[in-house]
């Protein structure tokens, strides 16, 4: 029972060994966390369309309720710049950006995925993000990030209408781009552009100079959002550039922590948000696990992929009822969290804490903050998003990944995020459906007079004329049956001396009831030509189950040897060898 219940409840597991050793790493940690995050939180936040507060108000219940289920112990929990694109998509056809419907929509679609997540968790269903492949993740990030920087331009020029994709090639879209810039916010968003990179390259560097700070250096070189926001906001406030120049800036943000409510649900809004649900939910899981995966690998902990379902889910939940918006583990966050000193979620405890200090008493200081800034921290913050060089590394080495990774790039720019997300993952698995039915086969023979078996075209061994020796290099079933099938008949109609043909199922782990019925079929046109079909080297679980087969049991002829070189001793004096020399091939 205690077992299941820390299992379920992971806090009881590092709650009960906490010490003020764990506390120290952990506070540290939460401080420089929440410093990073109110920035964030806000510019996310405004990607998907919400008020600032949204942001933060998502930093808050959820962090703490993946404290009590996650099961990483340093994943950094809160809105993401990826899933908040996301969220403004799904949004954008449900209400009118900045309407108590859009709002409504944004609590009722943190809802849904935290259903989702649950439902995962509950029926361990976290095997299902193997199917998302890297490329095609990569190839939506890239293009996710091309979208994300194009919908800051307008906060981060100062336009005073949203700028449209087509606008870019209009001479007169252009013109009135350009007329519509608001010099004086450019030029605030370019000068905290430069500050961010500087600090993002050179700030840890310099404190690494600094002997009391160097154990701290690379959380606190993650401080450069809060640094500049803080400095361009007291900029604008100090000469009224919102008045004087008209930057725009956020405004009132409503004081207090956020109280429990219950979003306005209802079964056409639910039905139409469901698709996006599902779609945020996968990206946001396969994200979250990527980045705790490799924090636990660092300290050698444990991550159960199905238990961190739950904790996303609850913490999703949390934010659904308290007003935030969708949530998952970030990875820059996570990083400084880690590098901070975090020991366990007592660090995303501390930040949730300070965030609700700083809504129930500091919110009358974000009034001045310049939107331009917000935008300026999201693209620099996804400098890194658009791969290039990961996919042409993918073309040269798979050019079907290579493939998958740019149809899905060109989908989600062209069609939309859910589209071409959709595309690229079928297009993901069909690439993968027709690699499994194009299985490797080679035909293989002795090297020397060892017991070691090779291709005959990547080696020089010993062959026998009459004897066809086959290595298939995957398991069989319906979709590569046939294409087997096909492979050896083909080589015994093109060679009239072959009397034997060796199926060497080293790499088989199945046979499922369609590659047996094919084996039968192949069986029967291989005894009627006078050729003889025999095993080898079947593993067990395999061979069990072919044993309760008639194929097996009703044909006398067929052998089945425990290794390659046994069958070829007993097959090979039926005739002389022949010894391949063929030149070596990839």
């Amino acid at each position: 029972m205690t077992v299941s219940l820390t299992r379920f409840l992971p806090i009881l597991d590092w709650g009960r060994n906490y010490s003020i050793s764990t506390f120290s790493g952990d506070l540290s940690a939460g401080i420089i966390t929440a410093i990073l995050l109110i920035p964030q939180a806000m510019a996310y936040s405004a990607l998907a369309g919400l008020p600032p507060e949204v942001g933060l108000y998502a930093s808050i219940a959820p962090p703490i309720l993946y404290a009590f289920f996650g099961s990483s112990r340093t994943l950094a929990v809160g809105p993401v710049a990826v899933a908040s694109l996301m969220v403004a998509y799904a949004l954008s056809t449900i209400a009118e950006q900045g309407s108590s419907d859009y709002l409504s929509a944004a609590l009722v679609l943190s809802v849904l995925i935290a259903l989702c997540f649950l439902i995962i968790g509950v029926l361990k269903l976290g095997f299902l993000t193997e199917f998302l492949s890297h490329p095609v993740m990569a190839g939506f990030t890239s293009a996710a990030a091309l979208m994300i920087a194009f919908s800051q331009l307008t906060p981060f020029s100062g336009l005073s209408e949203r700028l449209h994709f087509f606008d870019l090639f209009s001479p007169n879209g252009i013109s009135n781009t350009i007329n519509g810039i608001n010099a004086t916010t450019l030029a605030i968003g370019l000068f905290s552009m430069v500050l961010l990179y500087i600090f993002r390259k050179y700030l840890e560097a310099l404190l690494r100079k600094i002997p009391a700070l160097d154990p701290f250096a690379q959380g606190l070189s993650k401080t450069g959002p809060l640094i500049v926001l803080i400095l361009t906001t007291f900029t604008v406030m100090a000469f009224d550039l919102s008045e004087t120049a008209a930057v725009p800036i956020i405004g009132l943000i409503p004081e207090g922590i956020p109280a429990f409510q219950v979003p306005d649900f209802s079964a056409g809004l639910v039905s139409d948000l469901l698709p996006s649900a599902l779609l945020i939910t996968l990206i946001s899981y396969v994200e979250s696990v990527a980045i705790a995966k490799v924090l636990a690998a660092r300290r050698r902990q444990k991550l159960n992929v199905n238990q961190e379902a739950l904790g996303l889910g609850f913490a999703n939940l949390g934010s659904g009822f308290t007003g935030g918006s969708p949530v998952c583990g970030g990875f820059s966050r996570s990083v400084v969290n880690f590098a901070a000193g975090a020991n366990t979620q007592g660090a995303a405890i501390i930040t949730a804490l300070l965030i609700a200090m700083t809504l129930a008493f500091f919110t009358p200081l974000f009034y001045f903050v310049p939107k331009t800034v917000l935008a300026a921290i999201i693209l620099v913050a996804i400098l890194d998003l658009v791969d290039v060089k990961g996919f042409l590394k993918n073309l040269r080495y798979d050019k079907a990944d290579g493939i998958a990774e740019g149809v899905t790039f060109v989908s989600v720019l062209l069609l939309g995020i859910e589209t071409g997300l959709t595309i690229g993952i079928g297009m993901s698995l069909l690439l993968h459906f027709w690699r499994s039915s194009r299985p490797h086969i080679a035909v293989v023979g002795q090297v020397d007079n060892t017991e070691h078996f090779r291709n005959i075209k990547r080696h020089k061994v010993k062959t026998y004329p009459h004897l066809l020796a086959v290595r298939i290099d995957e398991s069989l079933f319906f979709a590569n049956a046939t294409y087997l099938e096909t492979f050896l008949l083909s080589e015994v109609a093109a060679n009239k001396e072959i009397t034997d043909v060796l199926l060497i199922c080293s790499a088989i782990n199945t046979i499922d009831g369609s590659a047996l019925h094919t084996l039968e079929m192949v069986q029967k046109e291989l005894s009627d030509g006078g050729v003889i079909l025999h095993f080898a080297e079947v593993k067990g679980p395999v061979m069990d189950r072919l044993q309760q087969t008639d194929f097996f049991n009703h044909n006398q002829n067929i052998q089945v040897f425990l290794s390659t070189y046994d069958a070829f001793k007993v097959l090979s004096e039926k005739g002389n060898p022949l010894l391949n020399n063929p030149e070596w091939s990839i």
